[in-house]
């Protein structure tokens, strides 16, 4: 595939396609080999345009009237002037791509005197309405015009007026323009078609990139709030331990027991969360696990069995109708809420309340005070993106959350969701 250039000289860009080996080497165009196909068309252009100059040359150079009696009377400096500016603008089309305009204005030179170079100045005017825009080729053409009638009125040809050469010159010429134009607009739309091709699959791969990110970053979320409330509640029931190494059997074994199961549960959810990168997702619905709002009761004595005082009030209108994304996220909003109360406020009381109903939304508040007396030595880790999540979280379900240290000491985390009406489209 070649490359496309664009050049703004001018008022209109110039487009270019510069194919595997073509040859252009300006300011404007970088430059490029020929490839094959240049090769061949040059060299044919070259031959032919040669053989037409000598062809016509050393017939102007014959004294015989019988070989070429149109053009009897030629002055003999005049023949040789015509034979070499036809063979030296045969040359030049070698460089018809790198410098059409200065060509083209040479050959408009010739076309006043030389019948030699008319093959070469078409090829070239031909290129030149190939890679120059209209404005540049009207300048050309007109000059053209001005070239082919000092021309007719120079060497008029016997046999023919001067208005019927003027008119077959200019008719050559327009043939010429215009079928260069048609051709430069035809690679126009081609590499236009190429430009959109390939700015589509771009895109198309941006858009690719963009999703793949969205879902590890949802990933990661999902790990967040899942694990971090398990092992948040393992840290706390080994730090148990690790205060009362000498508490009663039975205490030990069911701080123990409590562990095992939470570990169990957490391998459990990790598993069902890494699942999600090995299974691909048949609709646009959230992977397991996926928690509701019914669960917040469970929630909270998972937590009080941890030894947190939680006090949770769950006042929302028909429970069961809450839609699935609101309700998920308002169960990882409190499990985050509870998760950070164990680990910056150990020991203090949580109160969270959830109150909404259809239509009103659903508000959620968390509250915990100051954390008395010094904190535990190893505090329990964190990523500190929990809040960041958090936020996200609310914002992709169309609401808004507001956490901080309020006049009083108390930490609030406050969020509100959205809640439609009943059979409104959510």
């Amino acid at each position: 595939m070649g490359e496309l250039t664009v050049s703004r000289s001018g008022r209109s860009p110039e487009y270019h396609w510069l194919q595997p080996g073509q040859l252009w080497d300006t300011a404007e165009h970088p430059r490029a080999r020929r490839s094959t196909r240049d090769w061949i068309v040059d060299s044919l252009c070259f031959v032919v345009a040669l053989s037409w100059a000598l062809l016509a040359g050393t017939d102007l150079l014959q004294t015989d009237p019988e070989v070429i009696p149109q053009w009897v009377g030629t002055p003999a400096w005049l023949a040789w002037a015509d034979l070499i500016a036809g063979v030296a603008l045969a040359v030049s089309l070698w460089w018809r791509r790198r410098f059409p305009v200065q060509l083209a204005v040479c050959a408009m030179v010739g076309a006043a005197f030389s019948i030699a170079g008319a093959l070469a100045g078409i090829i070239i005017f031909f290129t030149l309405a190939v890679h120059r825009r209209f404005g540049v080729t009207a300048v050309i053409a007109v000059g053209s015009l001005g070239a082919n009638t000092t021309f007719c009125l120079l060497r008029p040809e016997a046999g023919t007026s001067v208005a019927e050469s003027i008119a077959w010159s200019t008719v050559f010429l327009a043939i010429t323009l215009l079928w260069g134009m048609v051709v430069r607009s035809r690679r126009q739309l081609v590499m236009s078609l190429r430009d959109r091709a390939e700015r589509a699959e771009s895109e198309q791969q941006l858009r690719v990139i963009q999703a793949r990110a969205m879902e590890r970053t949802r990933i990661a979320r999902e790990m967040h709030d899942v694990l971090a409330h398990r092992i948040s509640l393992l840290s706390l029931h080994a730090g148990a331990l690790e205060i009362h190494p000498g508490a009663a059997p039975a205490e030990v074994a069911g701080a123990a027991g409590v562990i095992r199961a939470s570990a169990h549960q957490a391998l459990q959810d990790l598993r069902e969360v890494i699942g999600v990168l090995r299974e691909p997702a048949v609709d646009d619905a959230p992977e397991r696990p996926q928690p509701t709002l019914a669960e917040l009761p469970a929630l909270a004595d998972e937590s009080r069995a941890a030894g947190i005082k939680v006090n949770l009030e769950l006042r929302v209108d028909d429970a069961a109708e809450v839609p699935a994304g609101t309700g998920r996220a308002a169960y990882r909003i409190v499990q985050e809420g509870l998760t950070n109360a164990r680990k910056h406020a150990p020991g203090t009381a949580v109160r969270v309340c959830v109150i909404g109903s259809p239509g009103a939304g659903l508000t959620i508040d968390i509250r915990n005070p100051a954390p008395v007396g010094t904190r535990p030595a190893v505090p329990i880790p964190g990523t500190g993106t929990g809040l960041v999540g958090l936020a996200e979280r609310a914002t992709l379900a169309g609401g808004r959350l507001t956490s901080g240290r309020g006049v009083d000491g108390e930490f609030t985390l406050s969020a509100w969701l959205p809640w439609g009406q009943p059979g409104a489209a959510q």
